[in-house]
């Protein structure tokens, strides 16, 4: 008997479940079995003890005297004997999910490694220790494949009880992922010396971190980029070569903002906080590296900072400027220092007046209600003006476009029946050289 309480140890470590819980599912077991045996549908009519240590097993029959009446086990045959092992597989089951659930419940958000095992649709799933985990679609890296038998880092997302198994999604897409790569790879990240503050990311594209140092003497840009780019390649090169850019954290939203849109170089940052909105004023050669690439540089800029950041350039920054104040002075009673105190509220069009609304002006520009109302009434009318004639240039530039396509299809037609003719001109002629044209009569 000793032989049932090593195999009892050895499910126990393989499983990780407490051998006592075990035991007494291989009572149960075999207390269904005793019952099925006798076909009896009495709970309480039946028992069953076993040794912790010698592994013995009693069986009994609850009698109506209150004594027990021992059950030979070998009385039981094949058929008890089948539905004790089934009842005690399920048991088994049902304990081994239970110990899943607690165990990958209390690493969630935690970095993994495991192996690929296969896809299945379009989710991989992956052998982590005891367990498959599945990572679907969307927190994939795009363009990221896997082959059987790969290395796959990722975090564990999400644990769910789903009925009779446990499902364990994992990510790689999400920007914790990012966060636990600085922690494996910079001391400074894990020991909290240094804090990422904030982050946004674009997987398999670009992330953008924000951070910062607690402790004075340690450069927290420098200490995440590592000797050489060392640390920094070694996560680009998990991420199979997403850029990530660090820059340096700020309380201040001008230069957080600044910061972010690294390594294009900022003139001017305007905020505007009624509107959430950042001005950002870049020369005219640094508007494309601000914007970046289908304005991927802009977009994760604005949700690092979690303001929504609009590029001008100089000229079109002044543009904005002198069509407002234009319109703002044919208010009577308008000063110079109303105007400024627009500028410095981040109203830099009639657009913004527009939006913005009275109370504002009244309460920060120091205007009476009746002036507000009149200078919101004359930026609406001149907003309309712009918008009018924005949409006709806009069909004036479509309509070019359209004209200049037509004409370079007329070209390229005229062209091909030119090349046409030429050859039937030379085909001609050879003909006549060969003597295989008609002769005249």
């Amino acid at each position: 008997m000793n032989e049932i309480i090593r195999l009892l140890d050895h499910v126990a470590r393989e499983k990780n479940v407490d051998r006592e819980l075990l035991v007494q599912d291989l009572e149960l077991a075999m207390v269904s079995a005793v019952r099925k045996h006798f076909n009896s549908e009495e709970p309480d009519e039946f028992g069953c003890s076993i040794d912790r240590l010698a592994g013995g097993i009693a069986l009994w029959r609850n009698e109506e005297d209150g004594t027990r009446k021992s059950i030979a086990l070998e009385s039981l045959g094949r058929i008890p004997a089948q539905t004790a092992k089934q009842v005690m597989i399920q048991r088994f089951r049902e304990n081994e999910r239970v110990s899943l659930l607690e165990e990958f419940s209390k690493r969630q958000g935690e970095l993994v490694t495991g192996v690929a095992q296969r896809y299945e649709g379009n989710a991989l799933i992956v052998q982590l220790e005891r367990a498959e985990g599945f990572m679907p679609k969307s927190e994939q890296i795009p363009g990221e494949q896997f082959q059987a038998g790969d290395r796959v880092r990722c975090i564990l997302l999400d644990v769910r009880d789903a009925g009779n198994q446990v499902k364990i999604v994992m990510s790689r897409a999400h920007p914790d992922f990012i966060r636990r790569l600085f922690e494996s790879e910079v001391p400074e990240v894990a020991e909290r010396t240094i804090e990422i503050k904030a982050m946004a990311r674009e997987p398999g594209f670009r992330t953008k971190l924000a951070v910062s140092s607690v402790d004075s003497k340690v450069d927290a840009v420098g200490a995440c980029v590592g000797v050489r780019g060392s640390r920094i390649r070694n996560i680009v090169d998990e991420l199979g070569g997403e850029k990530i850019d660090i820059v340096r954290w700020n309380e201040s939203s001008q230069v957080l903002i600044a910061n972010a849109l690294k390594p294009a170089e900022v003139v001017e940052v305007s905020l505007c906080f009624e509107l959430g909105r950042a001005t950002i004023v870049v020369r005219d050669d640094q508007l494309s590296l601000a914007i970046g690439r289908r304005g991927q540089n802009v977009r994760l800029a604005a949700r690092l900072t979690g303001w929504d950041v609009d590029i001008l350039t100089p000229p079109e920054l002044e543009k904005g400027l002198t069509v407002l104040q234009t319109a703002v002075k044919t208010v009577e009673g308008v000063t110079d220092e109303m105007l400024d105190r627009m500028g410095a509220l981040g109203m830099i069009s009639v657009f913004d007046v527009e939006e913005i609304g009275e109370p504002i002006l009244i309460d920060e520009c120091g205007m009476s209600e009746e002036m507000a109302v009149t200078v919101v009434n004359a930026c609406s009318d001149r907003a309309k003006t712009l918008a009018e004639e924005m949409q006709r240039e806009s069909a004036e530039a479509a309509a070019r476009k359209a004209e200049e396509t037509a004409v370079a299809d007329a070209l390229l037609s005229g062209s091909a029946e030119h090349v046409a003719a030429t050859d039937a001109q030379s085909e001609s002629a050879a003909d006549n050289i060969l003597g295989l044209g008609g002769s005249a009569s």
